[in-house]
């Protein structure tokens, strides 16, 4: 298994915590020199907290582990395409590389133009997105069920 398989499987872990939880089973871990420095998954109903995303928490927890506030040399694994706040966060980091699973037609960052993204920030999409898709597809049908 490659390195952005093996870390994006510990995202879509944090995804199925998500979906424990009846949030919206998004996950993300933030990896730096090969460590997991930083993890979440969507928190917003339980924390009552619109932006309680799975990357800011993740980036949060990261910037505490590094002693600063910014991850230019880290790599953000997450389930789903970042919205545009966290493709804000996500500049606001310096963020090395971002690596995502399933696309979001709706709502993600890559919608505007110019990019949202920190220009030196590299992306690579679509790893395991049948994967990481699936989950949000499956959580929404329960709901509408």
């Amino acid at each position: 298994m490659d390195t952005d398989e093996r870390y994006m499987r510990e995202a879509l872990r944090e995804a199925l915590y998500a979906a424990e939880e009846d949030e919206v089973p998004i996950g993300a871990v933030v990896v730096c020199r090969g460590r997991i420095i930083g993890k979440g998954h969507n928190m917003t109903e339980r924390l009552h907290d619109p932006t309680a995303h799975a990357e800011m928490i993740a980036i949060t927890a990261a910037t505490e582990a590094m002693g600063g506030k910014y991850l230019n040399e880290c790599t953000l694994y997450v389930t789903v395409e970042p919205c545009p706040m966290c493709a804000g966060a996500i500049a606001w980091s310096q963020m090395g590389r971002v690596v995502y699973g399933a696309i979001d037609p709706k709502r993600g960052f890559s919608l505007y133009s110019p990019s949202l993204m920190h220009p030196k920030t590299e992306i690579a999409a679509g790893i395991l997105a049948d994967e990481c898709g699936g989950i949000v597809a499956d959580f929404f049908r329960a709901k509408r069920g």
